[in-house]
């Protein structure tokens, strides 16, 4: 399927690994010119760094940052066409899950809403100034499947990302107007960082279960959250479904929330 995507400028934050880096690399590939804002890089970034792609290290919990990130593509190729919020999960420093709601602190509450809320506040309302100027643009912003599906695990995650998607469909009633469509993707448990790093969500729960990394991410979490496909995601699914809808071929697709969790959310 032809996407459409050729010398659109794109901005993805969190895009140096998982979710971010497969969705930098498919734009990328489809002819899209992209700018990735990420704390660190990371070897598989730097070899897509190009003509076509650069890189603006970023810590988004920094108040001005967001929208420098995004104004960098306008300096760099004269606009801005799409905006993927994918940065998100642990703040830096923070170690998921946790497994009460009595567990974070208000410093945790806080910190949590500043990456995975208020980042997107600051990056959207630089986006749409540079967007309005193309005549519309294309705005995804990832979420989860805990902002639908509450419960005592990360409640201040899945409450800031509850918000987000509120926030999803706000823009889109202002916005989908002028042009700009505004959606959200929800992942369920993908196999990224999350999970797979040292002392990461896999090693805390194989400490609690008794189990190891592999054991847990292999089967121990896809049978805790019933996962209907007995796995967990791969990025690239994620981020193959981020890139439709950042494609003219999703023209009339705004305000609208994709799930893409292995059949983690069960209501209808």
């Amino acid at each position: 399927m032809e996407l459409n995507l050729q010398g659109k400028v794109a901005v993805v934050t969190g895009g140096s690994k998982g979710i971010g880096l497969a969705t930098a690399r498919t734009l990328l590939g489809e002819g899209a010119r992209v700018v990735v804002a990420s704390r660190t890089t990371t070897p598989e970034l730097a070899a897509l760094v190009g003509p076509d792609l650069v890189h603006i290290p970023a810590d988004l919990t920094d108040p001005e940052v967001p929208a420098r990130a995004v104004r960098h593509a306008a300096d760099v190729f004269g606009g801005l066409d799409i905006l993927v919020n994918n940065a998100g999960g642990p703040p830096p420093g923070v170690r998921l899950p946790r497994f009460s709601f009595l567990a974070p602190t208000d410093t945790d509450w806080q910190v949590m809403f500043e990456f995975n809320l208020f980042s997107v506040v600051r990056a959207v309302r630089a986006a749409i100034p540079l967007m309005l100027e193309r005549g519309g643009g294309a705005i995804v912003n990832v979420s989860s499947g805990n902002a639908r599906q509450p419960g005592a695990m990360n409640v201040d995650y899945a409450a800031a990302k509850a918000g987000l998607n509120n926030l999803t469909v706000a823009l889109s009633e202002e916005f989908g107007p002028q042009g700009i469509r505004v959606n959200t993707v929800s992942p369920g448990p993908v196999r990224t960082a999350w999970w797979t790093e040292e002392g990461g969500a896999a090693d805390i729960l194989a400490d609690v279960a008794g189990s190891n990394r592999n054991d847990v991410m292999d089967k121990l979490a896809p049978e805790m959250m019933n996962l209907t496909t007995g796995r967990l995601v791969d990025p690239q699914e994620v981020a193959d479904v981020i890139t439709l809808l950042v494609s003219p071929r999703s023209a009339s697709t705004t305000g609208a929330d994709f799930v893409v969790d292995g059949g983690f959310l069960k209501a209808v």
